[in-house]
This record gives C-alpha cells, sequence and structure tokens, in this order.
C-alpha cells in the first residue's frame, strides 16, 4: 500500500513539472512587464511631481480637479472625490496585488520545479547514468534561478510602489477629509434647505 502511495506520488510530482515550468516563464513575461510599467511610471512622476504636491498643497490652495499621470491614487480620487481613505487604501492594496503575489509565488514554483528533477536524477545516478544526472540537474538550476529573478525584480518594485502609494496616501489625506467635508456640509444644506420648503408649504 505505502508503496503504491509513493509510486503515486512520483507520478503526481513529475505531472507537475511542465504547469510549474509555463507558470514560471509566464511570471518571468509579466516582471519584465512590471519593470518596464515601473520605470515607465517612475518617469512620469519625476514628470508631474510639482503638479501633485501644488494640487495637495493647501498652503498653495491647489485642486485635484484633473487626472495625474504616475500617481494613481491622484487620479483616482480626481475622478471621483467621494472616495473615502479606506476606499483609497484599498485602491493601493490592489495596484500592489501582481507585484506582490508574483515576488511570493516564483520562489515556491522554483522551488518546485527544483525538487521534482531531483527524483530522476538521484535514480540516474543510482543506476550510473551521469548524463541522465546532469539534464535533470540543469532543469533544476534553471528553474530556481529563473525563479529567484522573477522574486528580486517584484520584490524590489513592491517595496518602491509601497514607499510610493505611502507618500500619496498622506498627500492626499487631508485632501480626503476636506472633501468629506464639504460633501457632508452639502447633505446638511440640502436637509435644511428642503425642511424650510417643507415648513413653507406647510404656512401656505
Amino acid at each position: 500500500m505505502v508503496r503504491t502511495i509513493e509510486e503515486l506520488m512520483y507520478l503526481m510530482s513529475d505531472f507537475f513539472m511542465a504547469p510549474v515550468l509555463i507558470l514560471l516563464m509566464i511570471l518571468f513575461a509579466y516582471s519584465l512587464y512590471a519593470l518596464g510599467a515601473f520605470f515607465t511610471q517612475s518617469a512620469q512622476r519625476r514628470k508631474n511631481q510639482g503638479a501633485f504636491f501644488k494640487a495637495t498643497n493647501p498652503k498653495q490652495q491647489g485642486k485635484l480637479d484633473a487626472p495625474i499621470t504616475g500617481y494613481p491614487l491622484a487620479s483616482l480620487l480626481a475622478n471621483n472625490q467621494h472616495l473615502s481613505k479606506d476606499q483609497l487604501d484599498v485602491a493601493a492594496l490592489e495596484d500592489m496585488d501582481g507585484v506582490r503575489t508574483a515576488s511570493r509565488l516564483a520562489p515556491m514554483l522554483g522551488l518546485i520545479a527544483t525538487m521534482v528533477p531531483m527524483g530522476p536524477a538521484l535514480k540516474s545516478l543510482a543506476d550510473g547514468n551521469v548524463q541522465g544526472i546532469s539534464e535533470n540537474l540543469i532543469i533544476a538550476f534553471s528553474a530556481v534561478v529563473f525563479g529567484l529573478v522573477i522574486a528580486s525584480i517584484t520584490f524590489w518594485i513592491a517595496s518602491i510602489k509601497r514607499r510610493w502609494l505611502a507618500v500619496e496616501l498622506v498627500a492626499l489625506t487631508p485632501l480626503v477629509d476636506e472633501l468629506q467635508a464639504e460633501a457632508k456640509a452639502e447633505v446638511v444644506a440640502a436637509k435644511a434647505l428642503k425642511t424650510a420648503q417643507e415648513t413653507t408649504r406647510e404656512a401656505a
């Protein structure tokens, strides 16, 4: 029974190899895309840094009335000024989801793709098949290198973007509070106007 389970697990682990390698290649392509998008956003932020701080600086009486390229939270708030700080926090987490997931998933996939060929490699070692050992070890080491490269790229991007989004949130918090206060004042004024109209109708 135990022998059957071991053979089944061995066959299943070998079956996982192709999907894991495909996922690693997809994540590698994604990491390169994320790296290009990161450098593009970095250039946009440098270009629009003055506009962002002017729009979020209460001393300069700036207004966030248009999206600012390179500043996703500011652009989101410009398009929908009824957002709360909690909603901006959620948007920041969503913006980080891709690179955070890749940075955590890639090393695990690399480890899986490293361990799976070890079984055939050890079997080749027992059989004295040197070529079989080298072929399986090449796959194993290549997979772990890809996993670590993907994780390194996406972890670095995630670290920088986390700081960017934190800076945005800190700068936007007073503006969000001001917009929410204005919205509440408008609601109170509307209720007061409605009450006054109803009183006038009753008096008439």
